[in-house]
């Protein structure tokens, strides 16, 4: 048995999950910056990002079931994830005129609490992670927080 046929423990599949969330919101920016398709961005992204190195930093190993499933979804359910996250941003700021990484964001996380079973308070604390790294010196944590809560009391209220 070699190292890499060794079981996942459950640290690394959490941690695959988390960089599988990080690639769907890049991978769901990069399509609507460059028209690409969704089955070009994912093969793009399996092939050459998940755990390559760009100058000398590996990236992360990603979970590519959850990767290819949260951009499917995003893609799919495009429009109800939308309005879903127009309900939740006042009214003077439609998903239109927000930063696109954001709305690449919110139509991850809005896949993953309409499209599965991952608990919202679980997505919730992985998106505003995922917006702490984009936005490191910002209030989008705080503003993707609420958001995110809002849009999981109405896709999962049997949760709150």
């Amino acid at each position: 048995m070699t190292p890499s046929d060794a079981p996942l423990s459950g640290n690394q599949k959490r941690k695959m999950k988390s960089a599988a969330r990080l690639y769907a919101v890049q991978a769901l920016f990069q399509m609507e910056q460059s028209g690409q398709t969704s089955n070009a961005v994912v093969a793009e992204f399996l092939d050459h990002r998940f755990g390559a190195v760009y100058e000398g930093d590996e990236m992360a190993e990603g979970d590519p079931d959850l990767f290819r499933k949260l951009v499917d979804d995003a893609v799919n359910y495009q429009a109800r994830i939308d309005q879903m996250t127009d309900r939740a941003l006042v009214a003077k700021w439609p998903i239109a005129r927000i930063d696109p990484t954001l709305r690449g964001l919110f139509r991850a996380a809005g896949a993953e609490l309409t499209q599965s079973a991952t608990p919202p308070k679980v997505v919730i604390s992985e998106y505003v992670d995922i917006a702490r790294a984009f936005f490191p010196e910002g209030r989008e944590a705080n503003f993707v927080n609420a958001v995110l809560d809002h849009m999981a009391r109405e896709a999962k209220p049997e949760a709150f």
